[in-house]
Protein backbone atom coordinates (compact mmCIF):
# COMPACT_ATOMS: atom_id res chain seq x y z
CA UNK A 1 0.00 0.00 0.00
CA UNK A 2 1.20 3.29 -0.84
CA UNK A 3 0.33 6.27 1.80
CA UNK A 4 0.22 9.68 1.12
CA UNK A 5 0.22 12.02 3.53
CA UNK A 6 -0.72 15.94 2.35
CA UNK A 7 0.08 18.71 4.70
CA UNK A 8 -1.97 22.00 4.34
CA UNK A 9 -0.66 25.87 4.95
CA UNK A 10 -0.85 28.12 7.23
CA UNK A 11 -4.18 30.22 8.38
CA UNK A 12 -5.46 26.93 5.97
CA UNK A 13 -7.30 23.84 6.02
CA UNK A 14 -6.95 20.69 3.69
CA UNK A 15 -9.10 22.22 1.00
CA UNK A 16 -6.43 24.21 -0.17
CA UNK A 17 -5.07 20.20 -1.59
CA UNK A 18 -8.22 18.97 -2.09
CA UNK A 19 -8.68 18.80 -5.63
CA UNK A 20 -5.09 16.78 -5.84
CA UNK A 21 -6.17 14.90 -2.64
CA UNK A 22 -9.26 14.11 -4.20
CA UNK A 23 -7.64 12.50 -7.78
CA UNK A 24 -5.29 10.92 -5.37
CA UNK A 25 -7.96 8.64 -3.51
CA UNK A 26 -9.08 7.56 -6.31
CA UNK A 27 -5.96 5.30 -6.82
CA UNK A 28 -6.62 1.95 -5.69
CA UNK A 29 -4.25 1.37 -2.73
CA UNK A 30 -3.49 4.49 -1.91
CA UNK A 31 -3.81 5.77 1.95
CA UNK A 32 -4.53 9.50 1.55
CA UNK A 33 -4.55 11.57 5.07
CA UNK A 34 -4.66 15.26 4.87
CA UNK A 35 -4.32 16.04 9.07
CA UNK A 36 -5.91 19.63 10.41
CA UNK A 37 -2.94 21.13 12.30
CA UNK A 38 -3.68 22.76 15.61
CA UNK A 39 -5.54 25.76 15.86
CA UNK A 40 -6.79 25.34 11.90
CA UNK A 41 -10.20 23.68 12.46
CA UNK A 42 -13.57 24.59 13.01
CA UNK A 43 -14.39 26.61 16.35
CA UNK A 44 -10.50 26.50 17.02
CA UNK A 45 -8.50 29.43 17.76
CA UNK A 46 -5.24 30.32 15.62
CA UNK A 47 -3.94 32.95 17.99
CA UNK A 48 -3.66 29.73 20.92
CA UNK A 49 -1.79 28.10 18.33
CA UNK A 50 1.87 26.75 18.82
CA UNK A 51 4.61 26.58 15.93
CA UNK A 52 5.91 22.99 18.21
CA UNK A 53 2.32 21.20 17.94
CA UNK A 54 2.11 21.77 14.15
CA UNK A 55 5.39 20.23 14.16
CA UNK A 56 4.20 17.17 16.32
CA UNK A 57 1.06 16.58 14.76
CA UNK A 58 3.26 16.24 11.21
CA UNK A 59 5.60 14.21 12.95
CA UNK A 60 2.67 11.63 14.55
CA UNK A 61 1.02 11.56 11.24
CA UNK A 62 4.41 10.34 9.49
CA UNK A 63 5.31 8.00 12.33
CA UNK A 64 2.00 6.28 12.24
CA UNK A 65 1.56 5.88 8.68
CA UNK A 66 4.66 4.10 8.01
CA UNK A 67 3.08 1.77 10.42
CA UNK A 68 0.75 1.06 7.93
CA UNK A 69 2.15 1.47 4.59
CA UNK A 70 4.40 0.22 2.21
CA UNK A 71 6.21 3.44 1.04
CA UNK A 72 4.77 6.80 2.14
CA UNK A 73 5.00 10.10 0.03
CA UNK A 74 4.95 13.61 1.49
CA UNK A 75 2.54 16.58 0.00
CA UNK A 76 3.41 19.92 1.74
CA UNK A 77 1.72 22.95 0.74
CA UNK A 78 3.14 26.45 1.69
CA UNK A 79 4.12 26.18 5.43
CA UNK A 80 3.04 22.31 4.89
CA UNK A 81 5.95 22.01 2.67
CA UNK A 82 8.48 23.18 5.08
CA UNK A 83 7.17 20.85 7.71
CA UNK A 84 7.30 18.25 4.81
CA UNK A 85 11.12 18.94 3.97
CA UNK A 86 11.77 18.10 7.82
CA UNK A 87 9.49 14.75 7.89
CA UNK A 88 11.77 13.57 4.75
CA UNK A 89 15.12 14.58 6.68
CA UNK A 90 14.31 12.19 9.76
CA UNK A 91 11.92 9.28 7.89
CA UNK A 92 11.92 7.24 5.05
CA UNK A 93 9.59 9.44 2.62
CA UNK A 94 9.77 7.73 -0.53
CA UNK A 95 9.03 10.90 -2.49
CA UNK A 96 8.17 14.59 -1.91
CA UNK A 97 6.18 17.13 -3.34
CA UNK A 98 6.63 20.70 -2.25
CA UNK A 99 3.62 23.16 -3.79
CA UNK A 100 4.75 26.96 -3.15
CA UNK A 101 6.35 25.56 -0.23
CA UNK A 102 7.45 28.83 2.23
CA UNK A 103 10.78 28.23 2.72
CA UNK A 104 10.77 32.48 2.23
CA UNK A 105 7.21 34.12 2.43
CA UNK A 106 5.76 37.22 1.34
CA UNK A 107 6.78 38.11 -2.69
CA UNK A 108 6.22 42.19 -1.84
CA UNK A 109 6.87 42.92 -5.82
CA UNK A 110 4.13 40.86 -6.70
CA UNK A 111 1.76 42.10 -4.48
CA UNK A 112 2.52 45.67 -5.49
CA UNK A 113 1.49 44.65 -8.75
CA UNK A 114 -1.86 43.54 -8.23
CA UNK A 115 -2.31 45.92 -6.22
CA UNK A 116 -1.76 48.55 -9.09
CA UNK A 117 -3.50 46.28 -11.38
CA UNK A 118 -6.70 46.11 -9.10
CA UNK A 119 -6.56 49.75 -9.15
CA UNK A 120 -6.69 49.65 -13.16
CA UNK A 121 -9.47 47.07 -12.92
CA UNK A 122 -7.84 43.70 -13.51
CA UNK A 123 -7.68 42.54 -10.20
CA UNK A 124 -6.31 39.12 -8.84
CA UNK A 125 -9.45 37.16 -7.48
CA UNK A 126 -6.94 35.68 -4.74
CA UNK A 127 -5.92 39.43 -3.36
CA UNK A 128 -8.81 39.69 -1.48
CA UNK A 129 -8.63 36.47 0.38
CA UNK A 130 -5.17 37.14 1.40
CA UNK A 131 -6.01 40.24 2.65
CA UNK A 132 -8.77 39.20 4.79
CA UNK A 133 -6.31 36.63 6.02
CA UNK A 134 -3.64 39.00 7.02
CA UNK A 135 -6.21 41.21 8.57
CA UNK A 136 -8.24 38.12 11.02
CA UNK A 137 -4.74 36.36 12.02
CA UNK A 138 -3.59 37.64 14.95
CA UNK A 139 0.23 38.62 15.32
CA UNK A 140 1.06 35.63 17.81
CA UNK A 141 0.11 33.36 15.22
CA UNK A 142 2.44 35.22 12.81
CA UNK A 143 4.91 34.92 15.00
CA UNK A 144 4.46 30.91 15.66
CA UNK A 145 4.78 30.86 11.61
CA UNK A 146 8.00 32.40 11.19
CA UNK A 147 9.26 30.73 14.20
CA UNK A 148 8.41 27.32 12.66
CA UNK A 149 9.86 28.38 9.20
CA UNK A 150 13.10 29.25 10.65
CA UNK A 151 13.41 25.72 12.84
CA UNK A 152 12.17 23.65 9.78
CA UNK A 153 15.17 25.57 6.89
CA UNK A 154 18.06 23.43 8.44
CA UNK A 155 16.50 20.13 7.63
CA UNK A 156 15.93 20.99 4.14
CA UNK A 157 19.84 19.31 3.11
CA UNK A 158 19.30 16.41 4.95
CA UNK A 159 16.43 15.83 2.25
CA UNK A 160 17.73 12.94 -0.02
CA UNK A 161 14.18 11.80 -1.14
CA UNK A 162 13.32 12.50 -5.10
CA UNK A 163 11.31 15.55 -4.82
CA UNK A 164 8.97 17.68 -7.26
CA UNK A 165 8.86 21.56 -6.18
CA UNK A 166 6.42 23.40 -7.56
CA UNK A 167 6.01 27.56 -7.55
CA UNK A 168 3.29 29.70 -9.04
CA UNK A 169 5.09 32.68 -10.51
CA UNK A 170 2.31 35.45 -9.68
CA UNK A 171 2.32 33.81 -5.65
CA UNK A 172 2.07 36.68 -3.64
CA UNK A 173 2.67 34.87 -0.28
CA UNK A 174 5.74 32.78 -1.58
CA UNK A 175 8.32 34.21 -3.54
CA UNK A 176 10.29 32.33 -6.41
CA UNK A 177 13.60 32.83 -4.26
CA UNK A 178 11.89 30.19 -2.47
CA UNK A 179 11.29 27.34 -4.95
CA UNK A 180 15.41 28.45 -6.21
CA UNK A 181 16.54 28.39 -2.61
CA UNK A 182 14.75 24.83 -1.61
CA UNK A 183 16.17 23.24 -5.18
CA UNK A 184 20.00 24.64 -4.84
CA UNK A 185 19.84 23.71 -1.10
CA UNK A 186 17.90 19.99 -0.74
CA UNK A 187 20.36 17.26 -0.63
CA UNK A 188 18.78 15.07 -3.19
CA UNK A 189 19.88 14.22 -6.26
CA UNK A 190 16.81 13.38 -7.82
CA UNK A 191 15.09 16.95 -7.97
CA UNK A 192 12.78 18.57 -10.32
CA UNK A 193 11.86 22.73 -10.18
CA UNK A 194 8.50 23.70 -11.88
CA UNK A 195 7.00 27.07 -12.29
CA UNK A 196 3.75 27.63 -13.53
CA UNK A 197 3.77 31.16 -15.26
CA UNK A 198 -0.23 31.99 -14.27
CA UNK A 199 -0.01 30.56 -11.08
CA UNK A 200 -0.86 32.08 -7.67
CA UNK A 201 -0.38 31.09 -4.53
CA UNK A 202 -3.35 28.54 -4.08
CA UNK A 203 -1.42 25.97 -6.91
CA UNK A 204 -4.33 23.31 -6.67
CA UNK A 205 -7.48 25.81 -6.97
CA UNK A 206 -5.68 27.92 -9.58
CA UNK A 207 -5.89 28.30 -13.64
CA UNK A 208 -3.29 25.79 -14.03
CA UNK A 209 -5.13 23.06 -11.43
CA UNK A 210 -4.98 20.55 -14.01
CA UNK A 211 -1.69 20.64 -15.08
CA UNK A 212 -0.29 20.92 -11.41
CA UNK A 213 -2.03 17.43 -10.40
CA UNK A 214 -0.95 16.10 -13.96
CA UNK A 215 2.50 16.92 -12.72
CA UNK A 216 2.27 15.46 -9.79
CA UNK A 217 0.74 12.28 -10.32
CA UNK A 218 3.42 11.55 -13.13
CA UNK A 219 6.14 12.91 -10.36
CA UNK A 220 4.53 9.97 -8.42
CA UNK A 221 3.67 7.38 -10.31
CA UNK A 222 6.85 7.42 -12.10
Amino acid sequence: MIGCLCLHGFTGSPEELQPLTERLQRKKGWLVYTPVLPGHGVGEDIGEAEGAKWIYTADRAAEEMLKHVDELYVIGFSMGGMLACYLAAKYPVKKLVLLNAAAYYVNRPQMVQDLVASYRGSENPWLDLVNDKRRETPMTAFYQFIKTIRLMRPFVEGVTSPVMIAQGMKDILVPEKSATYLFEQIGSKNKTLRMYEHSNHFLCHDVEQDLVIRDVEHFLKG
